[in-house]
């Protein structure tokens, strides 16, 4: 066998796991929407249920939009290893992929925005009806499943060349079983009950992966297509007050890809920043400095010019 099609056979298998991994999360957690929906007929809803599902994704999107995003992937803040620690295994909880794969996408997305190189773009896929909702799927799930992923040595080396996230990365799922058992075991405890372990796997883990999973690429979909633009970026981001509730913050995406080195992603008073009020609560106590964003000038600034550049 040549050399070539040794590199091809491997390659074609690697796709083949990755497929059916993104596969197995997505059907993992569909599967528990359906088992909390028979829970929810059967024995009814109650107080520690929707605590624990609510607690797992409050900590998981502080993973992502914390940690993948604004300490990871834009070096928005610093802080102790600890905390880098921490937010890489909360974010690779959230089942959106390890943090190595998250950051390098997400930086040849922000190389290559809503034009030919950036990897879910959903307006590169035909005019019309159809090619919306084609872009639209291919945005949210298909690139997954059909596209290649960036090269993590020209997006993300310096992330490699670090040692303990390399070892995070390789125990990615491992942490996504952390994320499933980790809210059984609550649910057992505050139930007492193999009842409550059961439950509290449904709730605050299959459930909760639904959600964490979808959140992230809800935001490469529709964050790239229905909401308002504050500022005529280069690409087609939008802000959207829904996505931005149910992301804590993410959703203020066109503020984000105007200026993507900024900690503060929600640029106007009313616009809710779970993920930002974290790094000002971490800076509070010493644990966050160097912390990034807009002054005013540079902001109106950027509103004056049609292309930001």
């Amino acid at each position: 066998m040549s050399a070539q099609l040794k590199v091809s056979v491997s390659s074609i298998y690697l796709e083949n796991i990755k497929r059916r991994f993104i596969l197995g999360i997505f059907f993992i957690s569909l599967f528990g929407c359906l088992a909390a929906l028979a829970d929810f007929f059967l024995l009814g809803i109650t107080a520690w249920k929707i605590g624990l599902l609510l607690f797992m994704l409050i900590l998981t999107g502080i993973g992502i939009t914390v940690g993948f995003h604004r300490y990871f992937a834009h070096k928005t803040f610093k802080s102790i290893p600890v905390i880098g620690i921490i937010l890489a295994i909360l974010g690779s909880m959230a089942g959106q992929g390890s943090v190595i794969s998250w950051v390098s996408v997400h930086r040849c997305h922000h190389q290559y925005s809503d034009r030919p190189g950036d990897p879910h773009s959903p307006h590169l896929h035909g005019e019309g009806i159809g090619g919306r909702l084609k872009g639209l799927w291919y945005a949210h799930l298909g690139w997954l499943l059909d596209g290649e992923l960036p090269n993590s040595l020209v997006f993300a080396k310096d992330l490699l060349q670090d040692p303990i996230y390399q070892k995070i990365n390789r125990l990615y799922g491992i942490w996504i079983i952390l994320g499933l058992i980790l809210p059984a075991i609550l649910g057992g405890i505050i139930t007492w009950s193999w009842l409550g372990f059961l439950q509290g796997f449904i709730w605050g883990g299959m459930l909760r992966l639904f959600f964490s999973f979808n959140s992230g690429y809800i935001i490469n979909s529709i964050g790239h297509v229905y909401g308002k633009s504050l500022f005529k970026n280069i690409d087609q981001s939008k802000n959207n007050i829904w996505l931005a509730i149910l992301t804590l913050g993410e959703g203020w995406h066109n503020n984000h890809h105007a200026f993507p080195n900024s900690a503060k992603f929600g640029l106007k008073w009313w616009q809710i920043d779970p993920g930002y009020w974290v790094i000002l609560t971490l800076q509070a106590i010493g644990l966050a400095w160097d912390v990034k964003h807009p002054s005013l000038e540079a902001i109106e600034f950027k509103k004056l010019n049609e292309i930001s550049q």
